[in-house]
Order: structure tokens, then sequence, then C-alpha cells
């Protein structure tokens, strides 16, 4: 004897479906932006501590150059006095240098910053394909 059989309406089993994939995508979105805020936080530390590091180097040689130009002015003979200019065009050449890397490093973190992106927008771009695999129908006896 055959009792009565249930089925679930295909438009309640789509609705379903679409409700389940909606809420697996925006899983997966909240995952995504967690992963990039960590990343541009790491990032952005990366690039503060850089050019801190390379900011307090350039003070550093500013203060040296102070003194050279200070000893060199105070310096009694021609030859301390060119010994004195000569350490100060060096200064300020090692300073130009340490300018220029912190220029080099700022475009490192925004080429980190252009890389980090483009990996978080291949994520984004998300192919979704539903495939019915087999359906049921079951009667309860």
């Amino acid at each position: 004897m055959a009792g009565p059989c249930l089925s679930i309406a295909p438009a309640v089993l789509e609705a379903t479906t679409r409700h389940r994939q909606a809420a697996i995508q925006r899983g997966i979105t909240e995952r995504n932006a967690r992963f990039y805020e960590v990343e541009a936080e790491k990032l952005e530390g990366w690039a503060d501590d850089l050019k801190l590091g390379l900011e307090r180097e350039i003070q550093e040689i500013d203060r040296q150059i102070k003194e050279a130009r200070r000893a060199s002015a105070t310096a009694l003979t021609l030859e301390e006095k060119l010994a004195g200019q000569k350490q100060i065009k060096a200064l300020e050449t090692q300073r130009t240098q340490k300018r220029r890397s912190l220029f080099d490093a700022q475009d490192e973190v925004d080429r980190q910053r252009e890389v980090l992106i483009a990996a978080i927008e291949r994520k984004l771009d998300q192919t979704i394909t539903a495939e019915k695999l087999f359906a049921m129908r079951w009667c309860l006896v």
C-alpha cells in the first residue's frame, strides 16, 4: 500500500538553490575582503617601517652635513676647509641616494598594492556553474 507522495515544487527547489548560492558567494566575498584588509595592513606597515627608517637615515645625514659645515667654517687652514667641503659633498651625495631610495621604496609599495588589487580582482572574477546531477522522488509508505 503506497502512501502519499511528497514532492517539492521545482520553484521552491530553485529558490532554495539560489539562496544557498548567494550565501556561499557572500561568504567568499567576506573572506576575500578580510584577506585584502590583512594584506593591505601588512603592506602599509612594511611601507611605514621602510619610510621611517630611510627618513631617519636622511635626518642623520642632514645632521652630519650641518656638523661638517660648522667644522669647515671654523677650519683654520685651506686644506682643512677643502677636506670639510669634500666631506660635505660626500654626505650630500649619500643623502641624495637615500632620498632616491625612499622614492624607489614608495614606487615599490605602489607596485605591491597593484599586485594585491589584481589578485583580489582575479578572485572576484568567479564563474558559477550549476549542473543537475540527479532528481529524487519518494513516497511514504
